[in-house]
């Protein structure tokens, strides 16, 4: 089996046809581009080669922009089978260029439209709340921004670190987000860049991976963050990193985080078996009771769910997301060109 980090990829240009670190040569072999980092990825594809000793699991962790990026210069020859894991954003980005083949799961029947491709080329299994996280050791509940805008207040300023937004598909979504909130009513981005003109202010670091914001927030190299609320709850209950975060007060844009056989895989019979492993009903709760990811599934009997899904209450972002995902590259090209380092 061979686990390999984005930051080794430039070691194994030959990439995954040929393997960097063995594999056993008698396996038939599903690639995995997935941003769901450890622990998911490897209890996974333990899980699945258990079920399937015939099939070699192989994946590669990065951020869900770069899967997109990879997949588009993978074009002309793919290497990836499955693309588990993104923002629906990126999913939409990909399936207009087509780099994703149409597949209709068993279960499709079992979720809303609004969370899949009308087409099949991706399907969403499960809901994302974006929050403001904080260090729980200097802040609380009540001291902490409670809502977007309060981000904004110089008494943070060199206090929040920031997931570099470019290379991830959840900042790129709570970032246009905040440009979404003027833009779907005047239809231009202008405040919204203000906006984040001045959180860019605030803001001492850009990480770049999820891993290295974790340990500088855990350091108190900085004390405010925003990111995904399942994570921050992993994060603290895997490594007991002193984090805790508020619900924004006036919604986030939830992200579909969904699932997609990426278009002409050298394994496509073996990637649907995967695609169907990891999302079936008892995965599906796996999912939901230990790493704290809300099912887009409705069919999940709710006494298998935690509790604290029934009790939470988050108002989604009214957002048209077809014309967001068009509007989104541009909006954060602006942002990196204009904006970073600049507030």
């Amino acid at each position: 089996m061979t686990h390999l980090k984005w930051s080794t990829i430039a070691l194994c240009v030959a990439v995954l046809a040929m393997g960097c670190a063995g594999g056993d040569p008698d396996k038939r072999i599903v690639t995995v581009y997935s941003p769901h980092g450890k622990p998911i990825l490897p209890e996974f594809e333990k899980r699945f080669e258990a079920a399937h000793p015939d099939i070699d699991v192989r994946w590669l962790d990065m951020g869900s922009q770069d899967v997109l990026d990879r997949v588009r210069s993978e074009r002309a020859n793919p290497q990836g089978d499955v693309w588990w894991g993104a923002p629906a954003t990126n999913f939409i980005q990909a399936a207009d260029e087509g780099l994703l083949s149409p597949y209709r799961p068993t279960w499709a029947e079992a979720v809303l439209p609004e969370f899949r491709d009308e087409e099949d080329h991706w399907y969403g299994t499960a809901q994302l709340i974006p929050v403001i996280a904080f260090n729980n050791l200097e802040l609380t509940s009540e001291t902490a921004p409670a809502d977007w805008d309060e981000l904004l207040d110089p008494k943070w300023r060199d206090l929040i670190v920031i997931r570099y937004p470019l290379a991830s598909g959840t900042m790129r979504t709570v970032y246009s987000g905040m440009i979404w909130r003027t833009y779907r009513d005047s239809g231009l981005p202008d405040a919204g860049y203000e906006w984040l003109t001045r959180l860019d202010a605030n803001t001492k670091d850009y990480a770049a991976d999820p891993n290295m914001m974790f340990q500088k927030l855990a350091r108190k190299e900085g004390l405010v963050s925003i990111w995904l609320m399942s994570d921050i709850m992993l994060q603290v209950d895997r490594y007991g990193y002193p984090f805790d975060f508020v619900v924004p007060a006036s919604g986030a844009p939830v992200l579909t985080d969904g699932i997609a056989l990426i278009a002409n895989g050298k394994n496509p019979d073996d990637a649907r078996v995967f695609y169907e492993f990891v999302t079936n009903v008892d995965h599906t709760v796996v999912q939901a009771t230990e790493y704290y990811r809300i099912p887009t599934r409705g069919d999940i009997p709710r006494e298998r769910l935690p509790s604290w899904m029934a009790d939470l209450s988050v108002a989604p972002f009214d957002i048209d997301w077809k014309v967001f995902s068009e509007q989104s590259r541009s909006w954060m090209k602006y942002w990196d060109d204009n904006i970073k380092d600049r507030g």
